[in-house]
C-alpha cells in the first residue's frame, strides 16, 4: 500500500492552516455549555443502567439467553464508561461543569490501569508527541513493528501472536505500559524504582479482579462460573472493541509515522499538520461514534482534545473544508476498509521492510 501525497505547505501556507485550525477549535469550545453537559450525563445514566442490567441479568443466567444479555449489556456499560466517558473527561472536557465526579484531573475509569498513569503517557505523552517515533510509546505499544521507519528484528516476526494477545488483554497492556518495562529489560530504570511504580497499579488491579471475578460471582452463589465466565467475556469484548478502534485511529496505511527531528522549532502549524498526517477516521452511525467513543473522529480528537467529543462529527466537515484547501489528504474509511490495512501493517512489517522513498515526515 502506498500513502497518498500531501503538498507541500510553504511556511506562510502552514501558519494559515493552523490558524485556520486553531479557530475552529477556539469557535467550539466558546459555544460548549448546557448541551454537552445534558449529553455526557445521559451518557452516564446509560452506562449506569447497562451495567446494572448486565449484572441483574447475569444473576440468572441459568436461563442462557439471559447470561448472553447480560454479557452484552455489561460489556456494553465498559465500552461507554471507558471510550465515550472515561477517555474524554480525562482529557478535560467537561471540566467546565464542575462536577467532582466529571473532573478530568481525578476521575477513575473501570479499567485495570491507572488513570493517573494514563494522563502520563496518553494525555501528556502521545498527544504531545503523537507518532513521534522514539518518543510516542504508542507507536507499537513497545511490543509491535508496525512502520518501516521502525528498525526491525527477529523479535518481530511472531507480531501476528503478540497482536492478537495486546488486543485480548488490551486493558492489561494499556495499565503496563507507563512502566516502560523495556527500560528495566536494558538497565536504564532500576527495579527499585519500577518497584515504587507498580504499587499503584496493583491496588487498582486488584481492586478490578475482585469486582469482576470474586465479589460479583459470589453473591451469585451456585451460580458463581456463570457469572464469572460473563465478566470474563465482557471484558475480552471491551478490550477487542478499544483495541480496534485504537489502531484504526493510528495505523492505517496514510498515517505517517516521524523522527524527532520534526520538533525542532515545531510551531502551531507543523503540530496540527503532524497530528492530521498521524490519524485516521472511521465512517458509520451516530451510534458507532458513540461506542467508539468519537474516536472514529481521530483526526478531531487529536486536533482538538479538549473540545468535547460530541462536537467532532460536526468539527470534521470543517477540517475536511480546510483539508481540501491546503491539499492535504483527509484520512477515513468504513470500519472493515481501515482495519484491514491494520492488519496488513501487522503482517508485512512483522517483516523487514523500508520506508518508501521521497514521502515527507
Amino acid at each position: 500500500m502506498t500513502r497518498l501525497q500531501n503538498k507541500a505547505l510553504t511556511g506562510r501556507e502552514l501558519a494559515a492552516f493552523g490558524a485556520e485550525l486553531e479557530a475552529v477549535k477556539q469557535r467550539h469550545l466558546a459555544d460548549v455549555g448546557e448541551v454537552d453537559a445534558r449529553y455526557i450525563k445521559r451518557i452516564v445514566t446509560a452506562v449506569r443502567y447497562t451495567e446494572l442490567l448486565g449484572r441483574g441479568l447475569l444473576f440468572f443466567s441459568f436461563i442462557p439467553p439471559l447470561w448472553l444479555l447480560g454479557t452484552l449489556s455489561l460489556a456494553l456499560s465498559k465500552i461507554l464508561e471507558n471510550m465515550e466517558l472515561g477517555h474524554n473527561v480525562m482529557h478535560g472536557q467537561y471540566d467546565f461543569m464542575n462536577e467532582p465526579s466529571l473532573r478530568g484531573a481525578t476521575y477513575e475509569w473501570d479499567i485495570v490501569g491507572t488513570s493517573d498513569n494514563w494522563r502520563s503517557s496518553h494525555n501528556h505523552k502521545h498527544h504531545t508527541y503523537t507518532n513521534i517515533k522514539g518518543m510516542d510509546d504508542d507507536v507499537g505499544y513497545g511490543l509491535l513493528r508496525l512502520f518501516p521507519e521502525q528498525r526491525w528484528s527477529p523479535f518481530f516476526l511472531p507480531q501476528v501472536l503478540y497482536a492478537a494477545l495486546l488486543g485480548l488483554l488490551f486493558q492489561w497492556g494499556v495499565a503496563i505500559q507507563e512502566l516502560e518495562l523495556g527500560k528495566v529489560a536494558k538497565g536504564k530504570k532500576s527495579w527499585a524504582q519500577l518497584k515504587q511504580e507498580v504499587k499503584p497499579l496493583l491496588r487498582k488491579a486488584n481492586r478490578q479482579l475482585l469486582k469482576d471475578y470474586v465479589v460479583f460471582p459470589l453473591l451469585a452463589g451456585p451460580l458463581f462460573l456463570s457469572v464469572f465466565a460473563g465478566n470474563l467475556v465482557a471484558n475480552l469484548l471491551r478490550n477487542l472493541w478499544t483495541f480496534m478502534i485504537i489502531f484504526c485511529g493510528h495505523f492505517t496505511a496514510d498515517a505517517q509515522v516521524f523522527p524527532k527531528s520534526v520538533m525542532d522549532n515545531e510551531e502551531d502549524g507543523h503540530w496540527y499538520l503532524r497530528q492530521l498526517r498521524g490519524s485516521s477516521n472511521l465512517k458509520g452511525s451516530k451510534l458507532f461514534h458513540i461506542l467508539s467513543g468519537n474516536l472514529s473522529h481521530q483526526i478531531e480528537h487529536h486536533l482538538f482534545p479538549t473540545v468535547p467529543a460530541r462536537r467532532y462529527a460536526e468539527m470534521s466537515v470543517e477540517v475536511q473544508e480546510i483539508c481540501e484547501l491546503y491539499g492535504q489528504h483527509y484520512n477515513t474509511g468504513r470500519l472493515h476498509r481501515q482495519f484491514g490495512q491494520v492488519l496488513w501493517r501487522i503482517v508485512r512489517h512483522a517483516f523487514p521492510s523500508r520506508p518508501e522513498a521521497g514521502l515527507p515526515v
